[in-house]
């Protein structure tokens, strides 16, 4: 006999309650070990959604190209100095790729040094997120990271957002852990913006390099620990697109192009960059950026460590850290070798100064990235 309407809507009732009682129940247990559950099927590894925890930094790593441009070289390229380089920007070298060499590469290294100091097997790796403005493949290059590093599990795919990528890809990190979705998220943050520069234009071309860096990120087993991202601040402004750009160069219309011969090859313009606009808009952004972050983490200027920013220009790293109340042995700084590398420059500045002994244990970092779009992004973070 089935059961009256009235019956059958008091066992949904029940269902759900005891649905949602679960779900509680596990989002306040304490976390699962490290390894999830996966099926006994070889085919298909099935990932089930575990209770929240907090992230915490567990490695770093970092990788650039051997090939490398110096102030001097560019002077035989264009109407410029080591002097002048230096004393606008505090650059003096750059790294690009080489012929045949592409950024999954680097991403590949650094994602295996970061795991190695982790201790952390590849397989064992839910997500890999690439943050990253020029992938060698336009449907990106995350997965060619996933399967080069043998992260056979996980879900990989690019983040763009400029300068500001790698912040806002460490962040994201972090709100899958917090979520239960993942337990170890590795973030990889590159570009390799020598492809889109034009190297006859001294606005540009004294800027940029090419690398990568990568971050362990995993679930605390301390089911009291607080997450390792203390507070943050993100933002945009499409307004200020035209500014800093590398747009898409073809003509449309491409199925109507003429003749029988093959379609003409996709392309992007080089990067331009209004210097004096973006200049104004970092020097405005950053502090205040580091500011919010500071807020949501309930934290004061004087609990920060060590300042770790995107590397664009010297003259905002020194207002920035002038604005925190830091000493310059505090700042960690390595534009002057490797200019401007986009979203790799915290992790590759993180990874010196982490396997340098600089940064500690416990120790609180203010990150801030800005660049293209226009996007900022700002976290407090402490490592280990």
């Amino acid at each position: 006999m089935k059961p009256c309407v009235a019956t059958r809507e008091a066992m949904l009732k029940t269902s759900h309650r005891q649905l949602a009682t679960s779900f509680f129940q596990a989002r306040s247990a304490a976390p699962p070990p490290r390894a999830l559950w996966r099926s006994s099927s070889s085919a298909q590894q099935l990932r089930a959604v575990q209770c929240s925890a907090a992230e915490m930094l567990v490695g770093v790593g970092s990788s650039v190209p051997e090939t490398y441009l110096t102030n001097h070289d560019l002077e035989r390229l264009v109407a410029t100095s080591d002097e002048w380089i230096v004393t606008r920007t505090g650059i003096r070298k750059r790294h690009v790729l080489g012929k045949g060499e592409t950024l999954a590469q680097h991403g590949i290294a650094s994602a295996k040094r970061a795991l190695e100091m982790a201790g952390i097997a590849a397989e064992d790796v839910d997500l890999v997120l690439f943050a990253t403005s020029s992938p060698d493949d336009v449907f990106g290059s995350a997965c060619q990271v996933q399967a080069a590093i043998g992260a056979r599990h996980a879900v990989a795919f690019d983040l763009t957002a400029a300068c500001s990528g790698f912040v806002v890809a460490l962040v994201t990190a972090a709100q899958y852990i917090r979520a239960g979705t993942f337990r170890t998220v590795l973030v990889v943050g590159g570009d390799a913006l020598s492809r889109f520069v034009d190297w006859r234009d001294r606005g540009t071309c004294i800027l940029f390099g090419d690398g990568c860096g990568a971050v362990v990120v995993t679930a605390n087993p301390d089911p009291e620990a607080q997450g390792a991202i203390l507070g943050m601040e993100m933002g945009s402004d499409g307004e200020g697109n035209k500014h800093l750009h590398c747009t898409f160069a073809g003509d449309g219309l491409k199925p109507l192009g003429d003749g029988l011969t093959p379609s003409s090859h996709a392309a992007y313009s080089n990067i331009y960059m209004a210097g004096q606009d973006v200049f104004k808009f970092a020097v405005r952004t950053v502090p205040a950026v580091i500011d919010g972050a500071l807020a949501k983490a309930n934290l004061q200027k004087d609990a920060v460590d060590w300042l770790v920013m995107h590397q664009a220009n010297q003259r905002i790293l020194d207002a920035a850290a002038q604005r925190l109340g830091l000493p310059a042995d505090r700042v960690v700084s390595n534009l002057s070798q490797y200019g401007n590398t986009s979203a790799a420059s915290i992790p590759l500045a993180l990874d010196e100064a982490v396997r340098g002994g600089r940064i500690q244990k416990g120790d609180k970092i203010a990150m801030a990235g800005f660049g293209a779009g226009l996007t900022w992004a700002g976290a407090i973070v402490r490592w280990g």
